[in-house]
């Protein structure tokens, strides 16, 4: 039996979803954006199958409605399903990046007998909109659901089976843990990486190579500070408790850091980067975590004229796609002049491959 997909919001998650879950030859999905040029690019690129040019439009016919709007405008529009007409069964979830807010909004659906699942697919990219979209965006990445502690097994099952077409790991938790660990390993960097460009910016004042210096270590560690100012604004709002204590932790960790940089013993400082190391190492690059990833390639090309276009024609030779280059002066604990982007892990590795068979460059990845 068909069923019947209602995704409201067809931007990259939105639209990678709808394409993700068309894997499904027994789904149909409805679409619908506020901006109705993004309603008609989706159909007409086929990310969806058929168009509501308003929600109340295709409610009625929804078997699964997906919010894939941001939080607060989620919040906005469950209040208003009330005056919605419903299947008896429907099942509704959503795609935020913080899930408290979301949840305790969906009280309200859940005395009215409607089924809400929190969901948050930990995906992205470096493009946006739903030409962006991608059917594999959401392989190997976790997907993170809440559902209430009391709700019915059978229906989030219903939703953990629909999403498996998409190659995602579906992880159940509550959403005060969902919160609270995305904000440890997503959210809090995010903060930390745009304070960093805030003090870079201060420095810069008063000496303007700092800038041209940072084009390297530094611009890495703090790429996420190019995130979507608005978006992070709305995340840094909903998820400002945990964001809190966050911060709290964090300066007592710059406290003790500081006490270890005054009293200058070599010994408890070589042990602080010693451990650091040991834990960033042992974290897994087998699977995407919280945060977008790129994957950076880094190659040790020598100086000559013509190598970089020299490599990209080799990977464009075996069509392997990259979505950004280039080129590092400042390399301290950075290997390789060359940085080359991939959207996948797959694209990465295929390039190591391609580069070692037609060059003796080196390759590194970080």
């Amino acid at each position: 039996m068909k069923q019947t997909i209602l995704i409201i919001g067809l931007g990259l998650i939105g639209g990678s979803l709808a394409l993700g879950l068309k894997r499904n030859k027994d789904v149909s999905i409805i679409g619908y954006d506020a901006d109705s040029h993004t309603l008609r690019t989706a159909k007409r690129i086929a990310v969806i199958d058929e168009m509501a040019m308003q929600i109340k439009d295709a409610t009625e016919f929804a078997d699964i409605i997906i919010f894939a709007t941001p939080v607060n405008e989620t919040i906005r529009l469950m209040s208003e399903m009330s005056n919605w007409q419903l299947k008896d069964q429907v099942i509704v979830t959503d795609t935020g990046s913080t899930k408290n807010e979301i949840m305790n909004a969906a009280i309200q659906l859940k005395e009215a007998g409607i089924t809400f699942v929190g969901g948050h697919p930990m995906a992205g990219s470096h493009k946006s909109g739903v030409e962006a979209a991608r059917a594999h965006l959401f392989e190997n990445a976790y997907y993170m659901l809440t559902p209430f502690e009391d709700e019915n097994e059978e229906k989030v099952k219903v939703l953990s089976d629909l999403l498996q077409v998409t190659k995602a790991k579906i992880v159940q938790v509550n959403a005060k843990e969902h919160d609270h660990m995305t904000a440890v390993v997503s959210h809090f960097p995010h903060l930390i990486a745009a304070s960093l460009v805030h003090q870079l910016a201060g420095e810069n004042k008063a000496f303007p190579f700092t800038k041209q210096l940072a084009a390297g270590g530094f611009r890495d560690l703090t790429r996420i500070a190019s995130s979507n100012p608005i978006m992070w604004r709305d995340i840094t709002v909903q998820n400002r408790n945990e964001l809190s204590n966050q911060l709290n932790m964090w300066t007592n960790e710059m406290i003790r850091l500081q006490n270890l940089l005054l009293h200058a013993d070599a010994e408890d400082i070589e042990a602080y980067f010693s451990t650091a190391k040991q834990v960033r190492d042992e974290l897994p690059i087998t699977t995407q975590g919280a945060m977008f990833a790129v994957y950076d390639l880094y190659v040790d090309v020598p100086d000559y004229s013509g190598v970089i276009s020299e490599v990209i024609g080799y990977l464009a030779k075996d069509n392997i796609n990259i979505t950004n280059l280039r080129i590092v002066e400042t390399r301290e604990d950075i290997f390789g002049i060359l940085v080359i982007s991939f959207q996948t892990m797959d694209d990465r590795a295929k390039a190591v491959t391609c580069i070692a068979q037609n060059t003796t460059f080196e390759t590194y990845i970080s």
